[in-house]
């Protein structure tokens, strides 16, 4: 999808790979990528009104939250800054990469298979319930979740998309444990999202603290 990018491929196109063999997460982490689970990107072309970049990864959360929730006998959540959890086992991520004017919006979903050996619970649409679940038709159904937020980002700013964000994200006051990318680990509660899509956390001394980037171990 960058390639395409770089040849000026139009805001709003859609890839699906039924499998990958370059596959990866957050900084560059491996992503296992086994046939029958959705492996999608979406191209958003940056217009000069759009808000921040990085809050797409709340327009794509909020998408992909739309799609799995009904589907899963536990419930969904959003985990800042890029994950869905049902019963706090991942069963999706997203990751945003930028070149140029374009947004690259990567979203992996497991529907029907998902990697062991983890040192995080992970779930997939299948183990939920979902035996009807199919990566092609859930692409389809996403792409027009995703299309309606992005709608809205763009025509009505952050805001609304923060707040149904916070609707289904991890509750106020939810323990957690931040590792930043320098190592430094901080424990804290969830507060909310700031106005730029920063997560804000509740030390125990009672001061908050903005988060820009990390990973988040619920606790």
């Amino acid at each position: 999808m960058l390639a395409l990018a770089e040849q000026g491929a139009p805001d709003g196109i859609w890839l699906r790979a039924g499998r990958q063999t370059g596959g990866k997460g957050r900084m560059g982490r491996g992503w296992e990528s086994p046939v029958g689970n959705l492996y999608s990107s979406a191209l958003v072309r940056l217009r000069a009104s759009d808000p921040m970049p990085h809050t797409l990864a709340l327009v794509a959360a909020n998408a992909v939250h739309a799609l799995v929730a009904p589907l899963c006998a536990g419930q969904a959540r959003i985990k800042w800054p890029n994950d869905i959890l049902v019963d706090r086992a991942k069963i999706a991520g997203i990751l945003l990469e930028r070149a140029g004017d374009a947004i690259v919006v990567g979203i992996g979903i497991n529907v029907t298979d998902y990697p062991r050996r983890l040192d995080r619970p992970v779930t997939s649409l299948l183990a939920q319930g979902a035996r009807e679940a199919d990566a092609g038709v859930l692409m389809e159904r996403l792409a027009q979740l995703f299309a309606h937020w992005l709608a809205i980002w763009r025509a009505q700013g952050l805001d609304p998309v923060r707040t149904h964000w916070l609707l289904n994200a991890h509750p106020t006051g939810t323990p957690m444990r931040v590792v930043q990318a320098d190592g430094e680990s901080v424990e804290g509660a969830f507060d909310t999202l700031d106005q730029q899509g920063m997560l804000i956390l509740r030390l125990a001394n009672g001061h908050s603290r903005a988060i820009h980037a990390g990973d988040i171990f619920l606790t």
